[in-house]
């Protein structure tokens, strides 16, 4: 089979493609033939051993796909010729995946291969992020830094379907129009963007806000938000930690909460099945509406990479396999 293949650990110029062998079916695994993965942040970040979880090359990346049961032992609940979708942290960028019968997820009829092997670690985290972190109800506003990017499309869309209004923060007008096409009630550029949220809430601040970027912009979200209101951290793709001085929580009766969705994973595995159940009837009965990703043949991950390294990316990038 194809496989795309971390030989050295120098990011997208590490990658290559090869023939290797198909996994087979391993006591207990469901056998899936993928035909479209996706392509997250993590996955640079595993290319580049900066990863919290180190893999040493050759490995295979990818973290989620989509495609159709081959085999299935018995009593696993999936069956030959069903359509899934994977989570699987040892590799989904080749054809063949075999994996744990927990990490394999019942896909909706009518969804493409291509929309859904983008979403599971996007809009599982998000969906952790605001129903089991944030504690995030209907009516509650909510504020998407990223917006444009693979997470903050997904909160958006997320957001939307449980009746919670957004304001998202983009970069420039080309990602303020993905925004607005994901969900977004109101858009804001990233320069004053601070004194647009206080503009459009009337001095009151937000409920929650989904920060997964950091930097240098941490303290002014905890500047933004309302009474009780809470800041969800999901990552840094802006590079730098930012710190918290705990007397801004203790004034505002706010809150910083890590949303660490991989781990928690790690300790409460039947979680991934439980969150799926809740989130698939949004998307089988139309209440989630997912962008449409950028699609690249597998031939082109090292360039998918670089468009995450580089941020020219919006949206969801996916690899088409078959």
């Amino acid at each position: 089979m194809r496989a795309q293949q971390v030989t050295e650990l120098t990011g997208p110029s590490g990658l290559r493609l090869a023939e290797t062998a198909e996994p087979g079916g391993r006591d207990g695994a469901v056998v899936v033939d993928i035909a479209a993965a996706g392509v997250a942040f993590p996955d640079l970040l595993q290319a580049k051993g900066l990863y919290q979880v180190r893999r040493e090359p050759p490995f295979v990346p990818g973290m989620e796909g989509a495609g159709t049961v081959r085999s299935a032992p018995e009593g696993s609940g999936f069956e030959p010729g069903q359509r899934v979708v994977v989570v699987e942290m040892g590799g989904t960028w080749q054809e063949v995946v075999a994996a744990d019968p927990g990490n394999v997820l019942p896909l909706p009829d009518g969804v493409p291969f291509e929309l859904a092997a983008g979403m599971p670690l996007n809009y599982l985290t998000v969906w952790f992020a605001l129903r089991r972190r944030a504690r995030a109800q209907a009516g509650e506003t909510v504020l998407v830094h990223g917006a444009a990017g693979g997470v903050g499309v997904a909160a958006l869309d997320i957001c939307r379907a449980l009746g919670m209004p957004t304001i998202a923060v983009v970069s420039d007008d080309r990602k303020a129009a993905v925004a607005e096409q994901a969900g977004a009630e109101r858009v804001v550029l990233v320069d004053g963007w601070r004194e647009s949220v206080r503009e459009h809430t009337a001095g009151r601040g937000v409920d929650v806000v989904v920060d997964p970027v950091g930097g240098d912009r941490f303290t002014d979200s905890l500047r933004s938000l309302a009474p009780e209101g809470r800041v969800v951290v999901l990552g840094f793709t802006g590079g730098e930690i930012p710190t918290v001085k705990v007397n801004r929580l203790l004034l505002g009766n706010t809150a910083v909460v890590g949303a660490a969705w991989g781990e928690f994973l790690r300790q409460n595995p039947g979680c991934l099945r439980e969150q799926w159940d809740e989130l698939a009837p949004l998307l089988a009965g139309g209440g989630l509406t997912p962008l449409w990703p950028a699609v690249r043949p597998l031939e082109e991950a090292a360039d998918a990479l670089r468009e995450l390294e580089y941020r020219s990316a919006t949206g969801k990038l996916v690899l088409r396999l078959r």
